[in-house]
């Protein structure tokens, strides 16, 4: 399972990259999010992948800390996750801005010949 979750943290990575280096700007935006959501997969598996196991502590039980999950990542991801929301609506604003002003959605402003 490892193996397949750092693959699809590495075809998400690719592909953000990938889109990061395309001229419009709406390709930029999703670059971006799929960038961000990659780093949220690769903060979640440093939690280690558990099945089964609680978050959080119950104080009846004699405490082994190999008994529960890390929720540490847990909360770094749900945070992330919802930032990344905010920060990726207010880019689709400044966007949909700078194509009315500019009349053109290219990252440098130009209509140039694609390669």
């Amino acid at each position: 399972m490892e193996l397949v979750y750092a693959m699809a943290i590495g075809i998400v990575t690719g592909s953000g990259v990938w889109l990061l280096l395309r001229p419009r700007t709406f390709q930029v935006i999703m670059g971006l999010a799929l960038l961000s959501y990659a780093v949220n997969l690769f903060i979640f598996a440093m939690g280690r992948l558990n099945m089964n196991q609680a978050p959080v502590l119950d104080p009846t039980r004699v405490i082994d800390v190999a008994q529960y999950a890390d929720p540490v990542p847990q909360a770094l991801v749900l945070t992330a996750i919802v930032i990344g929301f905010a920060t990726t609506a207010l880019f689709l604003v400044v966007l949909l801005a700078s194509r009315g002003f500019a009349g053109t959605d290219h990252v440098d402003g130009s209509e140039g010949e694609h390669r």
